[in-house]
């Protein structure tokens, strides 16, 4: 791993030499007479020690830890501080927009241009070009997901080149291409392996192939009016083929390691769980690589405060494998039972029963806190344990970018879609996930009926028992791992975005609750301050105002119910939401780009 890091550094310092010399030698036409043999260009193109340091600053496009794990700041399953602007009529717009930036592909173009010098050998400028074409993709995977069509770029501009101005290539041209670039990566990048997890390598692409082929075919498939669905089942088939072959031939499993603690440990790690991670955004103390995940997670006034819902929380399935659904009165059912004997992933999610943090090296009681979570399901996925990491970004965790358990899901999900799923892949994958979860039932054999919990409130179109299933292990597994959004995109899912964001059920007024039953009290809602308050509680005002504004935490039945938040701020799901405007300012550098549907100013 430090070697891995020290390769960034140095990247870095080689680099703020480098790229200057690529832009004059590819963008200036008087200086495009300098012989190709130079000192410059020969020593990045002349040597594999040259061609590593250059494909290093590939790595850039990846994610820093800080912003991996808050990755699913916008999601159905989240409620927030404020709600998002994107999802506020007439609060977001083509003015608000952003991401229409090429930086990295003109790096990525350069490269592939001049990766050519016949003094180094054919097969490792082969390797080469593989990463390259590799982070291709993943750039364009992620402008297609945002905007939809785009401009398909394989070259370096000069400033006299025409194709500055060129308008939009159809997502079929584009997504075509991407798919081009990662069978290219997939067959030729040659590194099988990387015990740092920092590195891609030839399962890496193929798990991100999975990742990218099931997005675009269930997205071809749901979004009818894109006229792409005869091209769906193609691309869930390379879903398919390409996840089983990870499972193949990768190496991986699932994390066992840990008891009960073997989901959260992923996320907790210092080092990359190698078992299970494929690839992550690694720290080290000491190089001072480090993230802001406590801050994040445990600040009322950093973060965004982002709670787990009710609705969300409520898939959780009971330790049996049965539906908490189906539990008569589980509509009232308080915090502190609500939680027990439930998927084990569960209380490796949220503060529940007896989780504790470490105070100045002293363990301490850690229920749900009122400072910052406006649910009640306050989330510790990615939070250590240690309060010391609380004030700023401290954390010694890797972050997880892509984890064996989502090609677990891929595979299913793509052979469910492609309606060729057994009994065998369920049990290699949903039952998989769910045993290491300490769930006893219905680990073998696909389910035959429909939770109507999961019809009403999720996925009202969905006949396929196993299909659904799917979907629920998807939202548990990989909660808080950046994909949520993507998922109701290619779904078409948006209305869930719009859904109450409630929390834990309380069933009176003044009545101060112990919510992990270690004998203190915890918190008390109410309308009117208790005269006589009780040390220790935190009380929280649910009263229709407070001063002269509306209160935006309330309860579903005003004296008693779930907790509701920011019901009085209206969130809208629109057909235009799917795709993100083209930012306004590079619409008027070149109006050939055009506008997304809907996005009119």
């Amino acid at each position: 791993m430090i070697k891995n890091i020290l390769k960034y550094t140095e990247m870095k310092k080689f680099f703020l030499w480098f790229i200057p010399a690529a832009i004059i030698f590819a963008g200036c036409k008087k200086l495009d007479q300098v012989p190709e043999d130079t000192a410059t260009r020969g020593a990045v193109f002349g040597s594999e020690k040259g061609l590593e340091l250059y494909a290093n600053s590939f790595y850039r496009l990846l994610p820093n830890a800080s912003d991996a794990h808050k990755g699913d700041a916008m999601s159905d399953y989240a409620a927030r501080s404020q709600a998002p602007d994107f999802l506020i009529a007439g609060a977001f717009g083509p003015r608000q927009s952003n991401g229409w930036d090429w930086d990295g592909l003109r790096n990525i173009n350069y490269f592939l241009e001049n990766n050519k010098d016949p003094n180094v050998p054919a097969s490792v400028r082969q390797q080469y070009t593989a990463l390259a074409r590799f982070f291709r993709a993943y750039f364009y995977y992620a402008k297609v997901r945002r905007f939809g069509d785009v401009p398909w770029i394989n070259k370096t501009f000069k400033v006299d080149d025409p194709d500055l101005y060129k308008g939009r290539d159809t997502r079929s041209l584009v997504m075509d291409s991407v798919l081009a670039d990662l069978n290219y990566a997939c067959d030729n990048i040659t590194r099988t392996s990387d015990n740092s997890r920092s590195l891609i390598t030839k399962y890496v692409a193929l798990g991100f192939k999975s990742r990218v082929c099931l997005y675009e075919g269930t997205y071809r498939k749901y979004h009818t009016e894109a006229n792409l669905a005869g091209s769906a089942a193609q691309w869930l088939g390379e879903a398919a083929s390409s996840a089983e072959k990870v499972m193949n031939e990768g190496g991986f499993a699932l994390n066992t390691a840990g008891g009960d603690l073997s989901y959260r440990n992923l996320f907790i790690s210092t080092a990359p769980v190698a078992t299970e991670v494929m690839l992550a955004s690694v720290v080290d103390a000491n190089l001072a690589v480090y993230n802001d995940a406590n801050w994040w997670w445990t600040s009322a006034t950093y973060g965004s405060r982002i709670s787990f819902t009710r609705t969300f929380i409520n898939t959780y399935l009971n330790i049996d494998g049965t539906p908490f659904t189906d539990k008569a009165g589980y509509q009232t059912m308080v915090f502190k039972d609500e939680v027990k004997n439930r998927d084990k992933r569960l209380q490796q999610t949220i503060r529940m029963g007896d989780y504790k943090r470490i105070n100045g090296g002293t363990p301490e009681a850690a229920p749900p806190i009122f400072s910052y979570t406006y649910t009640g399901y306050q989330p510790i996925k990615w939070v250590l344990d240690d309060t010391k990491y609380d004030g700023g970004g401290l954390n010694i965790n890797s972050i997880s970018l892509m984890r064996y358990a989502e090609v677990l899901l891929n595979y299913a999900e793509a052979k469910s879609e492609l309606g060729t799923f057994t009994d065998a892949d369920w049990a290699k994958t949903i039952g998989a996930l769910r045993r290491r979860a300490g769930i006893t039932g219905g680990l073998t054999t696909k389910p035959v009926a429909i939770d109507p919990y999961m019809l009403a409130n999720y996925f009202p179109a969905i006949t396929d028992a196993s299909l659904m299933e799917i979907r629920r292990e998807r939202g548990i597994e990989l909660t808080l791992e950046g994909l949520r959004f993507d998922d109701i995109v290619r779904w078409k899912r948006g209305e869930l975005m719009t859904k109450v964001w409630n929390g834990f059920y309380v069933p009176a007024l003044n009545v101060p609750m112990d919510l992990n039953e270690d004998g203190k009290l915890d918190v008390c809602f109410y309308q009117v301050m208790p005269a006589n308050p009780v040390a220790g509680v935190t009380y929280i005002n649910v009263a229709a105002t407070i001063s002269a504004g509306q209160n935006p935490q309330r309860l579903s039945n005003d004296t008693s119910g779930e907790l509701t938040w920011l019901t009085g701020t209206q969130r809208v799901f629109t057909d235009k939401n799917y795709l993100y405007p083209i930012p306004e300012t590079d619409r008027l550098f070149n109006p050939a780009l055009g506008q997304n549907p809907g996005w009119t100013q």
